[in-house]
């Protein structure tokens, strides 16, 4: 069904959107243990700012507990620093070959204001989409103007990128309620 170029980058630029307004908001953490919520975290790995993920293996042993396994047990100190540093509201403690993160129970309070962030990140997200589609309307009024497209296609074009937003703003909406069950229910 898509029949011009813009169509397939407004769809590519929605995806990366939405994709990463659902990373970011499993980094906020709701006191259950997931890989998310370290995973990005930036390693000094040979004088390189290096992912988490990329220098380690994360698992959930417990619900409420993530093992950091990094692939050089040398760098059990640099992950809890930077773990540390990072101040993400856990507790960290280590071994030489692992180190263990404690996912505490969020307070009432604490709830809150998580569920207030996730509803910021997901207005981000909206607001993001709707400038795509903002900025792909003049594109679209440019090219109709130019007679490079016929003033029907440009309508219906438009009309197409509107249902785009109007489904993307819809999963944005399903991604925050997730979320939000997740931390009140915790």
């Amino acid at each position: 069904m898509l029949k011009y170029p813009l169509e397939k980058e407004v769809d590519e630029k929605i995806t990366k959107s939405i994709s990463v307004c659902a990373e970011e908001l499993a980094t906020l953490h709701s006191g259950r243990a997931t890989p998310a919520l370290v995973e990005n975290v930036k390693i000094t790995y040979y004088s390189t700012p290096t992912p988490l993920k990329q220098i380690s293996v994360i698992t959930v042993p417990q619900q409420n507990l993530l093992s950091i396994r990094p692939y050089e047990p040398n760098l059990v100190g640099e992950i809890q620093k930077a773990l540390l540093k990072a101040n993400l509201g856990l507790n960290i403690s280590a071994d030489a070959k692992t180190v263990r993160v404690m996912v505490p129970a969020p307070s009432e309070e604490r709830r809150k204001q998580l569920v207030q962030r996730a509803r910021e990140i997901a207005e981000n997200a909206k607001v993001a989409v709707r400038n795509i589609r903002k900025d792909i309307k003049k594109r679209i009024e440019t090219l109709k103007k130019d007679g490079e497209i016929p003033e029907d296609d440009a309508f219906r074009l438009i009309d197409r990128i509107q249902d785009m937003v109007k489904k993307a703003e819809e999963k944005i909406d399903e991604l925050f309620k997730k979320k939000e069950e997740e931390i009140l229910n915790i």
